[in-house]
């Protein structure tokens, strides 16, 4: 595609969730016209907590919605890793002004609603973005000339360009690549208790892990602290199936039967709980055909062990605006670009994540050998080894170099 005038640009994003939001902003900034397709009747969020690092606040302050996000969230003190089975310390990382001077910004935890709503506010504004709610995409459109999607009720869609940012069970995906997921027999359950809820000597303003033999809890505050985040993983023994549910309290207790007490308790805490049973994708070298391209879980489906998800999409779209102004507006190129500078990088945090999830849940002398790696470590030591993930800036996010032969 040859150079184009931004403003006779025209590009479709299906899927209205964190990376859809994230992406529409970032192009109409351009001042390309956005139509944004969302299968539900409403643009919103639900879910629970996330967590929020200094690379996720780096990517939201170029997208100019970093001190929305900022009222909302709950800055932390700290990281906490603890043993589930003897509930003894394995390490705490600070999260403090040496954290912040380190990497230029904090580490905070908010509600996935919150942050949502954090980059709506701004969208919202923008009288370049049209929303369509109750879409459900079926199809794609590429036929050499304009690019589009057809709904499954045979309306069609079409513009410059389409971007799928519909999430882990992507359409667009499907017809671009058209791989199988790699369920991971991990189920999670996830739950939002009211802070009055919540054991008192476990109130910590930290995301705190407990790690247990193929399991682990985490917790964290949200909204001023006055709720609290829950979330309980175990290796199902069940042949899981990729999906949501409501949860059952019963199969929560019968996986944390190897668990000390202190942390046990949360167990009895949520009313109700959200069942997901996992999986992500195996890293691919491209995620692009034309001026069709991937973002966010869409492209790079990953397990939560690094609660990185949010994160690489909202980065993925600071790097997709980026790409199309270093490209004059030529999305052909602008593409490429994006693919070429965020596929290593994100497939270094799916690969990441699956490890961290072993690590978590080693058991053992495993369990023995962790504990004794990470015990004592300085603070240091801990933000070289996240220097690759939380150091990353909007002004360098573009792989404008060829890689060594």
């Amino acid at each position: 595609m040859a150079t184009q005038d931004k403003n006779a640009l025209s590009v479709i994003i299906v899927g209205g969730g964190i990376g859809g939001m994230a992406a529409a902003l970032a192009l109409s900034r351009s001042g390309i016209r956005i139509t944004l397709l969302e299968q539900s009747a409403e643009i919103g969020e639900i879910g629970a907590g996330i967590q929020l690092a200094p690379n996720a606040f780096a990517a939201l302050d170029a997208l100019g919605v970093g001190e929305n996000a900022r009222r909302r969230a709950v800055f932390t003190e700290r990281l906490v890793l603890m043993d589930a089975v003897d509930g003894k310390e394995i390490g705490t990382f600070p999260v403090d002004e040496k954290f912040r001077e380190r990497f230029g910004n904090p580490y905070a935890v908010i509600h996935r609603a919150d942050i949502h709503l954090s980059i709506l506010e701004a969208v919202r504004q923008s009288p370049l973005i049209e929303f369509r709610t109750s879409v459900r995409v079926a199809d794609l459109i590429d036929d050499g000339g304009r690019a589009g999607v057809i709904d499954t009720e045979g309306r069609r869609y079409t513009a410059d360009a389409v971007i799928g940012c519909d999430g882990v069970k992507s359409v667009i995906r499907e017809k671009l690549i058209g791989d199988e997921p790699r369920v991971s027999g991990h189920v999670v359950y996830r739950a939002v208790v009211p802070a009055d809820d919540m054991p008192e000597d476990l109130r910590w303003n930290a995301p705190a892990v407990w790690a247990g033999p193929n399991c682990h809890l985490v917790h964290y505050p949200l909204r001023g602290a006055r709720q609290f985040n829950v979330v309980v993983t175990f290796h199902s023994r069940e042949k899981e199936t990729w999906g949501v549910r409501e949860g059952s309290k019963d199969e929560v207790m019968s996986y944390f039967t190897e668990i000390c007490e202190r942390p046990k308790r949360l167990l009895d805490r949520p009313t109700s709980w959200k069942r997901w049973s996992t999986a992500d994708r195996d890293p691919v070298e491209k995620w692009s055909r034309g001026r069709i391209t991937l973002l966010g879980d869409a492209a790079h489906p990953m397990l939560q062990y690094l609660a990185q998800g949010a994160c690489m999409a909202i980065e993925d779209a600071v790097t997709l605006g980026e790409a199309v102004r270093h490209c004059d507006f030529d999305l052909d190129a602008a593409f490429q670009l994006y693919e070429k500078s965020r596929v290593t990088r994100t497939a270094r945090v799916v690969l990441s994540a699956r490890e961290m999830g072993r690590i978590y849940h080693a058991k053992g002398v495993e369990r023995h050998v962790r504990n004794s790696l990470w015990r004592g470590r300085s603070p240091e030591r801990f933000y070289d080894a996240l220097e690759w993930l939380y150091g990353w800036q909007a002004a360098s996010c573009l792989e404008l170099q060829e890689p060594p032969a």
